[in-house]
């Protein structure tokens, strides 16, 4: 098979590397990780000789001593129980309450439920995780797509409300240096499937991702947009989403993507403009810029700023399409500013209808237009175009669920998250408390069973009466879904039958004692 020779500087000091061609990624890794006498758990860095960082695996270009690699170790090891000292975790104590409470559930059940074997598992998962920098690259560009590993919950931190300058100064910074990399094959593949995972993605890697996506569907090209601009376009709207539970700048990744990969899926390229593919794609990028946390319900019914601004009538997606055109409007933002007027016009009506579509009260409005027209559905005709990317934004705003459940998952603990923020301001406040936002009354099921049910299962299912193709991508995964979280439900109701038999049983108990 033979054998691969790889030479490179440690700290200016000379060193190769050696192996077979066939030689699996660990091992090669291991090699690079030897020579830099670096720990299990440091990062490395390598470098070729333009410095452009590239990834260390088997598929290394092999070079020779006058064009050597330059290797980094760029994040030392941390001892995990001195961060946790640090963060001011008590391990020991913590620890000691979950053996107490698994006892208690071993006492009360019998035997150990196999949900707790499950979380224990996924708890494992993730501790092996936090070890590991495998799928850590320093520019997250050659991440180990093969492996499917268990995301945990996002751990949100309460930070300000809108992000710092130092915060957007250091995203900025990392995001240029990346822009001009090339992304493998590979992810470019993957980030077109409703799989993606966006958990193993930076914010700055992030934009890197939806740069390519403007790129690979042609619109670089083809509206003549600058790279620059469309760069200094991607970090103006990063700024513009806030350090919020679930409607930040990830969410806004997440539906863009989403987008993308149905274009792709869908052939949309075949169907209709290039102008509304960038329309659509804009549009999710968009959708919720600077959103507070706090949905239309509140802003109504607390008299905002923005209720009182456009007279109750979709005061946040009005305000979001507001600030998309205060970006725009800047000449170094603006991505539109080589199409002709009737261009621009054209795209800014489009952005406006699908931005304003994502109102949720108008949901069953949109929907029926939808299905009234899908038997004479006709590419060419304008009005069903404009329902037809209404829906596409909507399925894109609402399509967590068909992801992967561990990418899914994480999201509906944010979601859960920022709507007990709101239902807890409610009720300090004094306003009528949103239902399905009470955190007294929802449980996590119970959110997403009808949610699925009534909301989300019909609306995909009309768009995969247009596009059968999508039936496997879309629909299949929120089936799904919907079984996952009915059997949760169904588990929590006999847990709370069992305990409320177990709680009569002891009130009986005490009073026959004398």
């Amino acid at each position: 098979m033979g054998t691969k020779i790889i030479y490179f500087t440690v700290n200016g000091r000379p060193e190769q590397a050696e192996y077979p061609v066939d030689c699996p990624a660990q091992d090669v890794k291991d090699l690079f990780r030897s020579a830099a006498e670096a720990g299990p758990h440091d990062i490395l860095k390598l470098y070729n000789p333009q410095g452009s960082i590239i990834n260390i695996s088997p598929h290394l270009e092999p070079n020779t001593p006058n064009s050597c690699y330059k290797l980094e170790v760029v994040a030392a090891d941390c001892n995990s129980v001195e961060l946790a000292v640090a963060l001011g975790f008590d391990l020991t104590s913590m620890e000691k309450r979950l053996q107490g409470l698994e006892k208690k559930i071993l006492i009360e059940a019998v035997e150990t439920p196999a949900i707790v074997y499950e979380m224990k598992r996924q708890v494992e998962s993730f501790r092996e995780k936090l070890e590991s920098v495998e799928h850590l690259s320093w520019l997250g560009l050659f991440k180990e797509l093969s492996e499917g590993t268990n995301k945990p919950s996002p751990f949100y931190h309460k930070k300000t409300l809108r992000k710092t300058r130092e915060e957007c100064e250091h995203v900025r910074e990392k995001f240029l240096q990346m822009s001009t990399l090339e992304i493998s094959e590979e992810v470019r593949q993957y980030l077109k499937t409703p799989t993606f995972d966006n958990w193993q993605w930076e914010d700055a890697e992030i934009m890197v991702l939806l740069q390519v996506m403007y790129t690979d569907l042609d619109f670089i090209a083809t509206f003549n947009i600058e790279p620059e601009v469309l760069q200094q376009f991607l970090y103006e709207v990063y700024k513009r989403y806030n350090n919020i539970p679930f409607h930040n700048f990830r969410h806004c990744f997440c539906v863009t993507q989403m987008m993308y990969g149905l274009i792709w899926l869908t052939d949309l390229k075949s169907k209709i403009d290039s102008i509304d593919l960038l329309t659509l794609l804009t549009s999710a990028v968009c959708h919720d810029l600077d959103h507070t946390g706090y949905n239309n319900a509140y802003q109504i019914n607390a008299r905002t700023e923005l209720a009182l601004r456009y007279n109750d009538i979709s005061p946040l997606e009005n305000h979001h399409c507001a600030v998309a055109f205060d970006i725009l409007e800047k000449n170094e933002n603006n991505i539109f500013r080589n199409l002709t007027g009737d261009q621009y016009k054209r795209i800014r009506e489009g952005i406006i209808k699908c931005i304003l579509a994502t109102d949720m009260t108008r949901h069953n409005e949109i929907l029926n237009r939808f299905k009234s027209i899908l038997p004479v559905f006709d590419f060419s005709n304008k009005d069903h175009k404009d329902v037809l990317m209404m829906i596409m934004i909507k399925v894109s705003d609402i399509s967590n669920e068909a992801r992967p459940m561990d990418v899914a998952e994480p999201w509906l603990d944010c979601l859960l998250q920022e709507f007990y923020n709101q239902s807890d301001m409610e009720k300090l406040e004094g306003l009528p408390v949103t239902p399905f936002m009470d955190r007294d009354k929802v449980t996590k099921p119970s959110s997403q069973t009808g949610f699925i049910g009534f909301v989300l299962l019909p609306l995909f299912i009309e768009l995969a009466n247009l596009f059968p193709c999508l039936e496997q991508h879309i629909i299949d995964p929120v089936r799904k879904a919907l079984d996952y979280y009915t059997e949760m439900e169904k588990a929590l109701d006999r847990e709370k039958v069992n305990r409320a038999q177990s709680d009569k049983a002891g009130t009986t108990k005490n009073k026959d004692t004398p």
